[in-house]
């Protein structure tokens, strides 16, 4: 099967997967490319409330496709940056449903997503030191705030890999699964999210992100979107809220 990227929409849950068997998911230089406008499609799509980016079969993604990378280090590098910042600015919760190996690319791409879930066994690593690669400065900062510069500089130094319980503890992982059980959480927990107010959701990324010049957008969008009445009236009513999904 050739490598690639594919895509659905149900229940207002978009899923990425990550195809490329033959190299445990590694992403190719046209994987990379393909990502960012495939996110900025699905962020336009007003069905889409929340994003689930996983790997096929028993793999999440083992990073770069290293066999690409004999021409030019440093385009791989600039590609990988460009699809893990689209994949941080998606407007809407993303979640990383993590089998297997998450490694190089595949952590870098993890660790731009909200929150991650992960299956007993995986396996995860930020390896350039491996290959003589200066990880990229955004990317090194996402995993200090992420794990903590400790961890951060443990991970980069030493290119090693670390399982599903130090990755919980570090702070690297949210919820750790059972094998064979990673599916029906991620499915129960985005239920969860597209219930919940999108307006809530965005604005609150955005804030724990950093944007700091945005609040009078979002108490003008709060004060219009009438989800606070929704939601007050259906907590009172004991009913499940029926928000609006403009964010």
């Amino acid at each position: 099967m050739e490598p690639r990227l594919s895509h659905r929409v149900a229940d207002s849950v978009a899923t990425v997967v990550i195809s490329h068997p033959a190299r445990r998911g590694a992403m190719t230089t046209a994987m990379w490319r393909a990502l960012p406008p495939l996110l900025t499609g699905l962020a336009a799509d007003p069905r889409v409330g929340a994003l689930v980016l996983t790997g096929e079969g028993g793999t999440f993604c083992a990073g770069a496709d290293i066999s690409e990378m004999r021409g030019s280090a440093a385009e791989a590098r600039e590609l990988a940056v460009l699809a893990e910042e689209a994949l941080a600015a998606f407007p809407r919760p993303t979640l990383a449903a993590v089998r297997g190996h998450c490694v190089g690319g595949g952590a870098q791409l993890a660790a731009a997503c909200d929150l991650r879930f992960a299956e007993e066994g995986a396996l995860f690593g930020v390896t350039p030191a491996k290959l003589g690669i200066v990880y990229p400065a955004s990317s090194t900062r996402r995993l200090v705030s992420l794990v903590g510069p400790s961890t951060a500089k443990w991970l980069l130094f030493s290119g090693e890999l670390i399982g599903t319980e130090r990755a919980l503890r570090t702070g690297f992982v949210d919820e750790v699964l059972p094998e064979g059980e990673l599916g029906k959480r991620v499915e129960e927990f985005t239920r969860v999210l597209v219930s919940r107010s999108r307006l809530t959701q965005c604005a609150a990324k955005e804030f724990a992100d950093g944007r700091t010049d945005r609040d009078a957008h979002w108490a003008r969008e709060e004060r219009d979107s009438g989800d606070t009445a929704e939601g007050v009236a259906a907590f009172l009513e004991r009913r499940e809220p029926r928000f609006s999904r403009q964010a």
